[in-house]
């Protein structure tokens, strides 16, 4: 029986949540059940991951070992494929044993807590962007400011209140999506618990997470979007007007780099949350969200650091140690 087709029995009763946790299963039905497959998912997904976790390794080692590379925009960096090790580390290890187990039921815990890890990485992400953002802005169009603004002790606080902000954003959601009411099955067609899937399983809407949402599209969607695109166009003026080819390759090589990054985060975002749920756009979010979960976080570390010369300097330097 295919997955996509599968549904529950209507007369399953609607519980709260905060009710009868311990009785809401939650059935994650992502691809078909045909065993070819799933050992082509199997495959894919298992290697995705590894690779993206070893390339975003590299990235943390490399930056942490190398004493040249422990300037602001290279802290930065690091803490992006943190987040990106922890995003798909929340994700595809629960989807490759239901790959293998063919066990595609979870308890309320286990999804509320992938969906709360979720939430937490994708928003230090979204900040973390922002203020790499922020931090070229100053360096190309303010440098005289820049190591008074982004000095060591700085960046550490920038660091912790990015998850600060993250850990209360999350926390705000999920508190939001307890108080809702839910079958004893809840059948997300996803390959793993995201939030607006397990709000559509729900017997009845919340206003309280549409508002959330609805204030999250703005400040961390709209302004950041709206924030670079201004900067860009002071950026690219200061650019244009150097004297130097090496400094304006150099510059415009980060900054198309952080460019290319947002585009497809929020191009990818932008579609995956935004487009109207329906039977037909199904299977478009389900291969947006494996785009968004697992590639971004894998092609991030080649986009932004290891085509960066310092980086690459770095590493020819420590394996000639090794």
């Amino acid at each position: 029986m295919d997955p996509q087709n599968f549904s529950f029995p209507a007369e399953y009763p609607c519980r709260y949540l905060m009710d009868d946790p311990m009785y809401i299963t939650v059935h994650i039905l992502p691809f078909s059940s045909k065993n070819i497959e799933k050992l082509l998912n199997l495959w894919a997904f298992s290697t995705l991951y590894f690779i993206g976790i070893f390339l975003n390794l590299v990235v943390i080692v490399v930056i942490c070992l190398d004493a040249h590379l422990h300037s602001p925009m290279y802290v930065f960096f690091c803490n992006l494929s943190s987040i990106d090790i922890c995003y798909t580390t929340v994700v595809i290890p629960n989807l490759l044993y239901m790959l293998l187990s063919g066990d595609d039921l979870l308890s309320v815990t286990q999804c509320f807590s992938q969906m709360y890890g979720y939430m937490l990485c994708a928003s230090a992400e979204v900040i973390l962007l922002f203020v790499m953002w922020f931090d070229r802005y100053v360096a190309i169009c303010h440098p005289f400011s820049y190591h008074q603004m982004f000095q060591s002790n700085k960046c550490i606080l920038t660091v912790v209140i990015i998850w600060i902000c993250a850990f209360l954003n999350s926390s705000l959601l999920l508190r939001s999506l307890l108080t809702l009411s839910f079958n004893e099955v809840v059948s997300i067609r996803n390959f793993f618990c995201d939030t607006l899937d397990v709000f559509k399983a729900s017997c009845g809407g919340s206003r309280e997470f549409t508002l959330i949402v609805y204030v999250e599209l703005v400040l961390l969607g709209f302004l950041p979007f709206l924030c670079n695109f201004l900067s860009y166009v002071s950026i690219f003026r200061v650019i244009l007007h150097m004297k130097s080819k090496e400094g304006r390759r150099k510059t415009l090589s980060t900054c198309l780099s952080h460019l290319t990054v947002m585009a497809i985060y929020y191009s990818v975002g932008s579609v995956v949350y935004l487009m109207p749920f329906s039977g037909h756009t199904e299977l478009l979010k389900q291969i947006l969200s494996v785009f968004y979960v697992i590639i971004v976080p894998t092609i991030n570390p080649i986009i932004y650091s290891l085509r960066n010369k310092e980086i690459i300097t770095a590493c020819q330097k420590l394996m000639k140690i090794s």
